[in-house]
This record gives C-alpha cells, sequence and structure tokens, in this order.
C-alpha cells in the first residue's frame, strides 16, 4: 500500500557562519517545496524584519540638498549617502536625534557621531566627508528611527519641518543580501527530495541566524492566522460582538470603531511591529484578543501590553 504521507522536515542546520554573513540548510523537504520554503523565507526576510535608517538631517549653513560646504570636499548629496551607510543598532523603540560636530582640517569618519546610550554605531570607520580648510566646519543634527521595509520620504513627514531639514527616504531593512539554491536529495528510495540552502548576510545589528529564526517565526504566525474558515458574522459572535458593532455581553461598540486600523491608534514602533507581525490589523482584531494572548507575542511584553490597554481605554473599549 502506497503511503501517502508527507514527512517533515528536518530543523536549519548552520553550514557557515562568518561575521554577518551566513549559510544555513534545511533538508528531507517534500518535492517541490524547496522553493516553496526558500522563495517565501526570502520574501519575508527581505521585506518584514525591522531596523533602524536615518529619516532626516539638518546641516548648519545648508538650506536643501543642492547644495556645497565651504571648505569640504564633498557636496551635500554626497555626505547624506555617506551617511545613510552608516548602520546604528538602537535599543529604544523612539526616534533619537544624533549630532556631527567638527572643526578644521580633517577626515570625518562616523567615529565622530554623538550617540545617546541607547545606540550604537556599529561602522564607526565609514567615510563622511573631507574637511580641507583649518577654519571649515561641519555641523549635523541628524534623526533616527526604528522601523519595518521602505518608507519614502513623503510618507515619514507627517508635518511641517523646519527651514533646512532634509528628509531622507528610509531602508529600515537590517538584510543586505539573501538567496536560497535548492538541491535535490535521496529519502529512503525517492532521490527526489529537496534540500534548501539559504545565503544571508546582513548589516551587523542582526545577525543572520537571528534573521532565519524572526522569518521563520512570521511565516508561521500568518499560516495560523488564516486555518480554518469563518464567516465574519460568526467570527463577531464568538468575540461578543454584533455584526452591527452591538457588545452581546450587554455594552456597545461602535461598528466603524472595529475597522480603524491599528497604524492609526498611535502605537509605539515596537508594539505596532509585534501586532502587524501577528496579523493583527484592526481594533476590531485587537480587541477579540485576551491579554494572556498578546503577551505571548514575539517582540510586545507587559509594557506593550500596558500601552495597548491604556490606548483602548482612551476610546473606551477593553480587550476580550
Amino acid at each position: 500500500m502506497t503511503d501517502n504521507t508527507i514527512i517533515l522536515p528536518s530543523k536549519p542546520k548552520i553550514i557557515k557562519e562568518e561575521g554577518f554573513s551566513g549559510v544555513y540548510e534545511i533538508d528531507s523537504l517534500y518535492p517541490g517545496y524547496g522553493h516553496t520554503l526558500g522563495n517565501s523565507l526570502r520574501r519575508i526576510i527581505l521585506s518584514s524584519l525591522p531596523g533602524t535608517a536615518l529619516t532626516s538631517l539638518m546641516i548648519e549653513g545648508v538650506k536643501h540638498e543642492f547644495s556645497t560646504l565651504p571648505g569640504v570636499v564633498e557636496d551635500v548629496i554626497t555626505i547624506i549617502l555617506n551617511l545613510k551607510k552608516v548602520r546604528f543598532k538602537m535599543l529604544v523603540d523612539e526616534p533619537q536625534e544624533l549630532t556631527l560636530s567638527v572643526k578644521g582640517q580633517q577626515r570625518v569618519t562616523a567615529a565622530a557621531i554623538k550617540v545617546p546610550g541607547q545606540i550604537e554605531v556599529l561602522n564607526k570607520d565609514q567615510f563622511i566627508a573631507e574637511v580641507t580648510d583649518k577654519k571649515g566646519a561641519l555641523d549635523i543634527t541628524m534623526r533616527v528611527e526604528h522601523g519595518l521595509g521602505y518608507i519614502p520620504k513623503e510618507a515619514l513627514q507627517k508635518e511641517k519641518v523646519d527651514i533646512g531639514t532634509i528628509m531622507l527616504d528610509a531602508v529600515f531593512t537590517p538584510i543586505r543580501r539573501v538567496n536560497y539554491e535548492v538541491e535535490n536529495m535521496r529519502v529512503g528510495d525517492r532521490t527526489d527530495y529537496n534540500k534548501l540552502i539559504i545565503f544571508i548576510e546582513t548589516d551587523g545589528t542582526l545577525l543572520p541566524r537571528e534573521a532565519l529564526e524572526r522569518a521563520i517565526q512570521i511565516m508561521i504566525t500568518q499560516l495560523k492566522a488564516i486555518v480554518g474558515f469563518q464567516e465574519p458574522e460568526d467570527i463577531a459572535a464568538l468575540d461578543g460582538i454584533s455584526p452591527d458593532g452591538e457588545s452581546l455581553k450587554g455594552g456597545s461598540v461602535d461598528a466603524d470603531f472595529l475597522k480603524t486600523r491599528i497604524d492609526s491608534l498611535g502605537f509605539s514602533t515596537r508594539t505596532a511591529n509585534a501586532l502587524h507581525n501577528a496579523n493583527i490589523r484592526t481594533v476590531g482584531g485587537l480587541i477579540r484578543k485576551r491579554a494572556e494572548d498578546l503577551l505571548g507575542l514575539d517582540g510586545l511584553g507587559e509594557k506593550g501590553l500596558q500601552e495597548i490597554k491604556r490606548t483602548l481605554g482612551n476610546f473606551g473599549v477593553t480587550l476580550k
């Protein structure tokens, strides 16, 4: 009798780790699953891992990016491009302000950037500019933020900024390169099973092994969220809310408010990312969760839970 069971693959194996790059292997994948899993993980690694990026800056004496500075070899655009290559590791979610101030003839690198204790500059030897005039100076105020994916400067500029502030497109991903290969391997009598080999290189703010682990966890969370089929009316009834927004427990919830996007509630970046990774996108989806369910989300914690309760409480809404 034919065995129709699809065997489970092995756990990831470390083939090679060197610096901020790594090679990992998952074998015994059912035929065809190598490309299915490899492509999915690659897309998640590239798009869904949070990181830190420079979002705006001000250079003393400069009103726009198409300018030059007296006594400095590089023009403003080149200085900006060099600054965007500096890699920051943030231990907090709130935006941080950094400064760079040098005077006199010298070669300026990222080591000259003054940072608060919550931020670390990883590549301090990154070249920024060269001041050739003994009386020359370079004074820059920068803003770095924690975020996800790519955000154009138009989306970052939520309000009017001061004259001289240069907004920047932000690439938050900590991944420099990721690729995969699929090879055939033998499992029992069959030779068409797949071996998935994944190559990952990060910018140093995240280890490649951590990038793979987080991507796998994100995929598992997304798949768990779509298991089974339920009609909207059934979901609402299970959660104590009627389809018209009326609470089955005696209270009342605005139906339009249930459709409000989580992004618009003003949560911190860490809390918003944790909810996003758990596929919680609206207030309706959030209030269907119990406190213990939210505590189990990766990256949330007790502080994030209290933030959620406080924010929902401002609208007269509580968790399930």
